[in-house]
Order: structure tokens, then C-alpha cells, then sequence
């Protein structure tokens, strides 16, 4: 049984090869991504087994995304092909400047009908860390219910709850949002919010307060994640920032995720949050290098040369 399992939805990606606006590129790259299944694939690249649950559609999007996960080590077992639904789309142009735009065609996607009878209560009791995010519960009501009961059953027989908030305004409005964001972070042990999250779940600006006022909402450890400033993690022993690695960025989408991917990798290995922040923040930057949501996303034998102050170039 995997090590860590997640729960979401999985799309697949049509990126303009072109910087510019999508209406004035004609080539496009198919790729696959999602919050929860690039925080699978980084687990897995680092050392750790990582497991999915989903619905995709029964058609040839569906079946590329199972590939490409399969294909870096992610246990798909417990993935259903939903002939009623259909696999989720998201279009993504290329910026000069600043995060790429992204659009979204997914109501009403196989993914949108997962419902608590699509958990396997063993596979997540097994587990050593279940991680659900904020865009789960966005999707429809019956996943909303499905990311809550999954961490009801991962709670009770005393799994870690890995929690990012990754709001989406695509998909809900802030005000829809808070509610049940705080109340899953509540739930939580460890919580990965960015700055922008920690002011609207919390009405808080700035990191160390946004790290403490989660921190108060009950979770063990807190990770705030600043992009090219690096992050605060905050734990019952204390408070720390860490600085960002820097690097040529390329792609934005899914830094986020290669931060929560090494953070929960760290925590499976034992370190201490200082130091399961400080790769976390390494592995945020590398994946930017490169375009894509997950391919940049380091492997074990990269992400501990950095960590220790080594370098991975080759000639």
C-alpha cells in the first residue's frame, strides 16, 4: 500500500508552444496535470510510494493521464473509468511576465462525480499521509463530501492529514470558500497555505502571522509558502523563514505543489520542519525551470545534492 495517498481530479493539458495569446498559436503541447496527482508523481520521484483516486473519463484523455501517472510510479488502482463523464480540459498559454493564463473545462467532468462510496477505506487507513487540497471540494457537493470523508477515515485511524488550500476563484468565490477551507484545515496536521489563502481564510498579511494563526486552528505544522521569498514554517517548537532558491523561471503552475511533494517526502523521511522546508523550497524553484506542471519536479538524487549544498551538473 502507498505511503501517501491523495484524492482529485487529474486533466489533460493543451499548452501553447508559443508565448502570446492562445488565439495566435497554432501548435499546442498535450500534457496531464492536477493538484493532487503532481503531489503524487513528486513523492514518488523522491523516494516514497504515492497513490491517486480518482474518476477520469472512459476515453483516450483518461487513459493518457493513467499512462503518464503509471509511468512515474503512481499507484492508479484505485482510479475509476466513468463512461458517464468525461476527463477535464485546461488550455494554458505561455507568459513573458508572471504566471501563464490558464482556462478551465471541467463542470461536469468524470471527476466532478466522485462520492464517498468511491473510497476504499482500507487504502487510506494504510496510508502514512493522506493530502487533499482546496479544489476537491469545489467541484461539486459529492466531492466535497468525498474529500471529508476521506479525512474523517484518515483521522480515525490516526493517518497525517496533509492539507493545501489552493484556492481556486475559477471555481468558487471566496465566501463559498472559507468556510469550508478553515474547516479542513482545522482538520488537518500539516497545512501548506500561500500568502494570498492566508488572507482570505484569515484576514492576515503577513506570513508569520498567517503560519501562527493556522498553527492555532489546531494543525502541527504550518508551511506558508512565499514564492521567490521562500516560506514560513511554523511547528509547536517554534518559527523559521527559509529563502527561495534562485533560478531562471519558466513555468510557475505547480511550484506549489513540488513545495507540498518534498515537504510531505521530507516528513515520511523523519527531518525536522526547518529542514523539510528548506527542500521543499529547492524543490519549488526546480520545478519552474522547465514548461509544464510536474515535469520539472526533482528527483531524490538532485534534490539531495542541492540540499547539501552540492550541484547535479554533468559533462
Amino acid at each position: 500500500m502507498p505511503e501517501l495517498v491523495t484524492i482529485g481530479e487529474a486533466m489533460l493539458i493543451l499548452g501553447a508552444t508559443e508565448i502570446g495569446l492562445l488565439r495566435h498559436n497554432e501548435l499546442f503541447r498535450r500534457a496531464m496535470g492536477g493538484a493532487e496527482a503532481n503531489v503524487a508523481i513528486g513523492v514518488s520521484r523522491l523516494g516514497h510510494t504515492a497513490g491517486w483516486q480518482s474518476r477520469l473519463g472512459d476515453d483516450e484523455p483518461g487513459r493518457y493521464i493513467l499512462s503518464a501517472l503509471k509511468g512515474e510510479g503512481v499507484d492508479t488502482g484505485h482510479v475509476l473509468l466513468d463512461s458517464a463523464g468525461f476527463t477535464a480540459l485546461y488550455l494554458k498559454e505561455r507568459s513573458a511576465t508572471g504566471d501563464p493564463r490558464v482556462s478551465y473545462y471541467r463542470k461536469g467532468s468524470a471527476a466532478s462525480r466522485m462520492a464517498p462510496g468511491d473510497l476504499d477505506d482500507t487504502y487510506i487507513k494504510s496510508a502514512r499521509v493522506l493530502h487533499v487540497t482546496g479544489i476537491t471540494p469545489a467541484l461539486s457537493g459529492s466531492c466535497r463530501d468525498t474529500v471529508f470523508a476521506a479525512v474523517k477515515t484518515a483521522k480515525a485511524a490516526g493517518v497525517t492529514v496533509s492539507f493545501d488550500p489552493n484556492m481556486r476563484y475559477k471555481l468558487w468565490d471566496a465566501a463559498q470558500a472559507r468556510p469550508v477551507l478553515l474547516e479542513l484545515a482545522r482538520q488537518a496536521d500539516i497545512v501548506f497555505p500561500g500568502l494570498s489563502e492566508g488572507a482570505m481564510m484569515l484576514g492576515l498579511d503577513d506570513a508569520s502571522a498567517i503560519a501562527m494563526g493556522f498553527l492555532s486552528l489546531g494543525p502541527k505544522l504550518v508551511a506558508v509558502k512565499m514564492g521567490a521569498d521562500g516560506a514560513v514554517v511554523a511547528s509547536a517548537s517554534g518559527i523559521c523563514q527559509v529563502p527561495a532558491m534562485r533560478v531562471d523561471t519558466v513555468d510557475t503552475v505547480g511550484a506549489g505543489d513540488a513545495f507540498a511533494a518534498a515537504f510531505i517526502a521530507s516528513y515520511l523521511d523523519g527531518r525536522e520542519p526547518g529542514e523539510s522546508c528548506r527542500r521543499a523550497c529547492i524543490a519549488g524553484a526546480l520545478a519552474t525551470r522547465v514548461f509544464g506542471d510536474w515535469e520539472g519536479m526533482p528527483f531524490r538524487p538532485e534534490l539531495d545534492a542541492l540540499a547539501e549544498g552540492g550541484s547535479t551538473l554533468s559533462r
